[in-house]
């Protein structure tokens, strides 16, 4: 089954999700972090993509990505695994695949959505029961996009600057936003473009980048669409 091409346009977000080989750890110690943090925005420097949101789970990175290429993003992951990968094996005296094959993605509609995933990814740590409150995890972006801790890594997104006319009150507006938490509709939506490789958003969303890419997008189902069926096409 031949796969699935994965949607990048410039200058629009893309949620990155990169899972270790079989669930298992792909971070054994504090350094592993760091390093691969390092490694991320390096990454990113060399191929002008932003990062605007992240956090590193035991077994698995999820990443808020906008390039200004659309293979800007498939480059990065690419040079980050091999760096990374190859500094694993190395320290931990390590052979065999670390990664989960190919990552997954999906585009994300700015306007609706984009701090809907920037708190879906830095929530991670919580709904997973990890801590009880998402700055209690050092291993993720909110302690910049919501305290302000120092990261020249992290290019804050337009949606999260529109918040308020300063860093501090949108910090603030931020955190509000994250204790107002994600509505169950939407963290189903964001979901489900993650694992079919669908753009998150609305029809209008979908249809717009169907467009660009001149591309019929689906819905992620098996089969004809229903409509194609109903009509014997």
């Amino acid at each position: 089954m031949p796969r699935i091409a994965r949607l990048a346009v410039p200058g629009i977000p893309l949620h990155v999700v990169q899972r270790g080989n079989n669930r298992q750890a792909c971070f054994f110690n504090t350094v592993d972090y760091q390093f691969y943090l390092k490694t991320v925005f390096a990454c990113a420097a060399r191929y002008e993509v932003a990062v605007h949101a992240y956090v590193l789970m035991t077994n698995h990175v999820h990443l808020l990505l906008t390039p200004t290429d659309k293979y800007g993003v498939s480059r990065m992951i690419q040079l980050l695994g091999a760096k990374y990968v190859r500094n694993i094996n190395s320290i931990h005296q390590r052979t065999g695949s670390l990664w989960e094959g190919r990552y997954k993605s999906s585009l994300v509609d700015s306007d609706q959505y984009c701090l809907a995933c920037y708190r879906y990814i830095e929530m991670n740590p919580v709904r997973a029961g990890m801590c009880e409150t998402p700055e209690d995890y050092r291993w993720s972006s909110y302690r910049v996009n919501a305290l302000g801790y120092f990261n020249p890594g992290i290019q804050p997104h337009p949606e999260w600057k529109a918040l308020a006319s300063t860093d501090t009150n949108r910090q603030a507006k931020y955190r509000q936003l994250v204790k107002e938490g994600i509505d169950q509709d939407k963290l189903k939506i964001i979901r489900y473009g993650l694992q079919k490789g669908l753009p998150t958003g609305p029809d209008s969303f979908k249809s717009e980048i169907g467009k660009t890419l001149r591309r019929r997008l689906g819905d992620g189902r098996r089969g004809r669409p229903r409509l194609a069926i109903e009509k014997g096409l």
